[in-house]
């Protein structure tokens, strides 16, 4: 796979074509690489990191056009700990974002999920695939209400933010949701740290309640995590998080490098209709 860029330093992106891309009268700046079927990567906080960039080479890399969109932060910039704190407190008070209970899917899923069919009308396939990241986790999956959607994948979800227990989706959206994966044979993949405490085991169990056999969650060792991540993981998250970024360790062998390896080959098995891979939850 393509090395990336220092880890430690800004991401100019500069093999990412930047488009303005204006859906449902709102526009977006959407970074775009890459060829065959479509995977929209959706960055956790607070932004496009070197880290959600260096993922999103290695989906491009393993045969997929890649959509990046900027939903907030600063494209490519170090997650540094005061800046991404700003990031997050303006998102959690921005119309766009639902970042407590009881207040449903974030309006910015409407525009993500006509994203995807803008993506597969430019791409072709079978579908599109999906992966939320911490706030963005749950995008993913209220975008299977787009029929474009085949391959959900929801790293970290840690909305809403204020009850572990709860999920961004309302009762009608996770029901619509829940229906169509078992008429059309699809599943949800998703990870989290076990000491996670930004998305807890009690989230997984209402996914689990919520979607039934659907749901594939996968829980990972703390010990698998990254001791040095960038200053906003290390500070401001400060447990074990981020699975496919900035707690994944690059190196054979290591359970989360095994994480995004099956991610992977989740996305090419949905798009590019390979045999099924996977079992009933377990823990790697």
């Amino acid at each position: 796979m393509q090395t990336s860029p220092p880890l430690s330093h800004a991401d100019d992106l500069a093999d990412f074509h930047a488009r303005a891309v204006t859906l449902d009268g709102v526009t977006r700046r959407v970074h775009v690489s890459g060829s065959g079927p479509a995977v929209i990567v959706l960055a956790e906080m607070p932004g496009i990191s070197p880290q959600v960039a260096r993922f999103a080479r290695w989906v491009r890399e393993s045969g997929f056009s890649v959509y990046l969109p900027s939903l907030f932060g600063s494209d490519g910039a170090v997650a540094e700990a005061e800046a991404g704190l700003a990031v997050l407190r303006r998102a959690c008070i921005s119309a766009e974002f639902h970042a407590l209970a009881g207040r449903g899917a974030s309006p910015v899923t409407a525009w993500l999920r006509a994203l995807a069919r803008r993506a597969m009308d430019e791409c072709g396939g079978p579908g599109v695939g999906a992966v939320g990241m911490c706030f963005t986790g749950n995008f993913a999956l209220s975008m299977m209400l787009e029929p474009a959607v085949l391959a959900p994948v929801l790293a970290q979800p840690s909305l809403p933010l204020d009850d572990p227990a709860a999920l961004e989706s309302d009762a009608e959206e996770l029901a619509a949701i829940r229906a169509r994966l078992e008429r059309d044979g699809l599943t949800v993949l998703a990870y989290r740290f076990d000491g996670d405490r930004h998305c807890r085991a009690e989230r997984f169990a209402a996914y689990r309640a919520a979607l039934g056999e659907r749901f594939i969650g996968r829980v990972l060792p703390d010990s698998a995590a990254n001791p040095a991540p960038p200053p906003f993981s290390r500070d401001v998250v400060a447990s074990p998080h981020s699975v496919l970024t900035a707690h994944l360790i690059d190196a054979a062998g290591e359970p989360t490098l095994q994480a995004r390896d099956e991610v992977l080959a989740f996305l090419r098995q949905r798009l590019y209709a390979m045999p099924p891979l996977f079992p009933a939850e377990t823990v790697l």
